[in-house]
Parts: C-alpha cells; sequence; structure tokens
C-alpha cells in the first residue's frame, strides 16, 4: 500500500509530483525512511563522512510527474531606482 503526498520541485522544471512516503509505523525506521551511518577512514580510524541507507518500506525514486507548472516572471518594485539615483554615465 502506497502512502503518496504531493511535492513541488524545481529542476529540470518547476512540476508537482506524487511521491511515496516512508510506512510511520516501520519498526525499523520508525517513519523516518532510512538510517544515517557513520563511517571512518580505513588507516587512522578516524570519522570522514555520514552516508544514508534508506530503509525497505520506502522507495525514495518511486515518483510520478503529474502537472509541469510555469515559471512566473518576477515582478519588480516600481519604487525602486534601479540605479540608486546616479546617473547611468
Amino acid at each position: 500500500m502506497s502512502r503518496l503526498r504531493f511535492r513541488l520541485t524545481d529542476w529540470p522544471r518547476r512540476a508537482l509530483l506524487l511521491t511515496d512516503t516512508p510506512r510511520p509505523d516501520c519498526p525499523e525506521c520508525r517513519g523516518e525512511g532510512g538510517f544515517n551511518r557513520d563511517y571512518g577512514d580505513y588507516e587512522t580510524g578516524e570519522y570522514a563522512g555520514t552516508e544514508w541507507d534508506p530503509c525497505p518500506c520506502w522507495d525514495e525514486n518511486h515518483r510520478r510527474f503529474l502537472l509541469p507548472l510555469p515559471r512566473l516572471p518576477r515582478r519588480r518594485n516600481p519604487y525602486v531606482d534601479p540605479w540608486g539615483g546616479e546617473p547611468p554615465f
């Protein structure tokens, strides 16, 4: 059974997506969708970074494209002088 939600994306194009969510009652990840795993350098044993391991209760790549959304043009504030009161030359 899927647990669906709506999500906005800006890449590669602004659109509305329907995505899957982690199972809220999962005993392994407790609804977070995965685990952070710290790892260290093999030779020194010092901290080298963190990796994300997804839980099997959730597929983070399961998404459906629903609707492209238009890019709205930026509105300029008519009360702001673009040259700051200085002459352009």
